[in-house]
């Protein structure tokens, strides 16, 4: 894995070697381990990746299409640029999409989705004990994750991914001055009670005040 956190866990499931391109390259992406504006060099990525030219390749035009790498004829790829100014227009869609995704899963969890929210919130309980940036950026993306899969619909989970993926690579430019982060683990883990226990109100009001205070805290810091 070439960054700490960012590519989903996918439950045992094999990874062909085009998703495993997409997902390394997305990880380098989101944490501005490939900083915005940098020329994206095929041969290089081959060579860092260990992977070969066409996974490589359908990787990046994956990539461009959810708009984390943009292209530019006669000039090559590049990875896209990063306007803090994007915060607003993509809360707005988050705040429709992700308290939607939080009721479905309140109303389709399965007992193997209950399983992996029981662990999550053990995890949440652990890390509240000392809350670290690090450990909660990767907590926050296992449960955002968990609960897209959750709603057990691929469009909203591919919908919601995208967009979440975006938010966090702002939160990757502000990391350093994000603060409040007892606040955060405890709100994870009210949403993910909810979702247990099949509160469809709770969960997407949760989500709702989640994805709003952290446009919130994002701006402060930025």
């Amino acid at each position: 894995m070439t960054s700490a956190a960012v590519v989903y866990p996918v439950l045992g499931e094999p990874l062909s070697q085009s998703e495993l391109a997409y997902r390394e390259i997305r990880a380098l992406i989101v944490t501005l381990e490939l900083p915005p504006g940098s020329l994206l060099s095929e041969p290089e990525l081959q060579e860092r990746l260990g992977l070969g030219r066409t996974p490589v390749r359908e990787a990046l035009r994956t990539l461009a299409h959810e708009r984390l790498v943009e292209v530019y004829p006669r000039r090559g790829m590049f990875v896209a640029a990063l306007d803090p100014r994007d915060l607003a227009a993509l809360s707005e869609v988050r705040e429709q999409l992700e308290p939607f995704a939080a009721r479905l899963a309140a109303e389709r969890r399965t007992d193997e989705d209950l399983e992996v929210i029981d662990e999550l919130i053990a995890d949440l309980d652990a890390a509240a004990v000392a809350p670290d940036m690090h450990r909660l950026i990767e907590l926050d993306q296992r449960i955002h994750h968990h609960i897209y899969r959750c709603a057990h619909n691929d469009f909203v989970q591919d919908v919601c991914d995208q967009h979440y993926m975006h938010a966090l690579r702002i939160w990757f430019l502000a990391l350093d001055r994000v603060s409040h982060l007892g606040d955060a683990v405890a709100e994870h883990r009210d949403l993910l009670v909810a979702i247990r226990e099949g509160d469809v109100e709770r969960a997407a009001a949760v989500m709702s005040s989640h994805v709003t205070g952290f446009e919130a805290e994002v701006r402060r810091a930025i």
